[in-house]
């Protein structure tokens, strides 16, 4: 069982939040059902609304950005969302009695109208904190689980490097003691046998990141397939890492890593988000990327409720679900440095 578990603390945090608290399995608690989505209904679709955000390259957001008709799911505004966002049916041996899933693909992924000849990548969010109405503090204990399928490893854009991440969209007190955006995270890297000294296509799994700012190697991934990836945000500050091969519940068994990522201390919990990758050259399309059922869940601390944690419904819009730049909380950070060069 590969499995990490940092229980160093920052310097600076001396609170009583920073005690290491044992972690929680993802799905830990009560589901919130107003956010997620199972992608069950046949008439599930998604709006483009227009050319893309590019706000990391050109500042440009293009609004009103995309979102999904059952309003749970929204553009990045930083990087705009992948060019195919489209209900298919569930692939095989995916959750028992689940007929539609969502796939998510790539080509323009950067600056429309200009090709960068680079890899670049594009998000979309599975919103939380507007549907609610407020972040989510991690004392209610948030988690989410998602499956991910990856299809036969000859289907994958051929190129070694990350194709596709599952992240959260957090706000952390930093080393400096200031409250910032960041965002942790799955990558699944992709080795193809077409580069020097790999002798077979392979995946590898990839945590974004250790206390030190650095993302660090997981365990190599030899058969494509359904895998079920989960993350907990917990009172202590600290983010806990869980995935397994299959669509099975998580369990403790599947915790592979927990880390106070970069130093920082987790506060509040704003949005599920994935990110698509490819080479954008104007021929390369990203590896054809599916996921269903992602749930949200919370533990309600002793004397609350879900009640006491939604505050209101707010408009299906980018400004609501905190991806523009003028509240500073956005999905920026670059597939292809490592964590620290940008210190997100």
């Amino acid at each position: 069982m590969f499995r990490f578990i940092v229980l160093l603390t920052a310097p600076w945090l001396l609170t009583a939040s920073s005690l290491v608290a044992e972690p929680i399995v993802p799905g830990t608690g009560e589901q919130v059902k107003m956010v997620g989505d199972n992608f069950e209904d046949p008439g599930w679709s998604y709006i483009m609304n227009g050319q893309k955000a590019s706000h990391e390259q050109d500042e440009e957001q293009r609004p009103p950005g995309g979102r999904s008709r059952n309003g749970r799911w929204y553009e990045s505004a930083m990087r705009g969302q992948p060019d195919f966002i489209k209900r298919v049916p569930t692939p095989p041996n995916g959750l028992a009695g689940s007929r539609g899933a969502l796939m998510l693909r790539t080509s323009l992924s950067g600056i429309p109208g200009q090709i960068s000849n680079k890899q670049m990548q594009d998000d979309l969010l599975m919103n939380v904190m507007s549907r609610l109405g407020q972040a989510v503090p991690v004392g209610w204990t948030p988690s989410f689980t998602v499956r991910v399928y990856l299809p036969p490893f000859d289907k994958w854009e051929n190129r070694t490097g990350a194709s596709f991440g599952v992240r959260g969209d957090c706000r952390g007190r930093n080393l400096e003691g200031n409250v910032e955006a960041y965002w942790p995270g799955f990558f699944i890297l992709f080795r193809s046998e077409t580069s020097n000294n790999i002798d077979e296509d392979y995946a590898q799994l990839s945590f974004r990141a250790q206390q030190s700012g650095l993302d660090l190697a997981g365990p190599k991934i030899m058969e494509p397939g359904w895998w079920t990836f989960g993350m907990t945000f917990t009172p202590d500050g600290r983010v806990h890492y869980y995935a397994h091969a299959g669509v099975e519940d998580l369990t403790p068994e599947d915790h592979l890593f927990s880390s106070f990522a970069y130093g920082w201390e987790c506060l509040y919990f704003d949005n599920m988000f994935v990110n698509v990758a490819n080479w954008e050259n104007g021929q390369n399309w990203s590896t054809p990327w599916v996921i269903d059922d992602p749930q949200f869940f919370v533990v309600p601390p002793e004397g609350q409720s879900l009640a006491n944690l939604v505050r209101r419904r707010s408009s299906n819009s980018r400004v609501a679900n905190r991806t523009s730049t003028g509240n500073g909380n956005r999905p920026h950070s670059s597939f292809g440095k490592p964590a620290n060069s940008f210190r997100r």
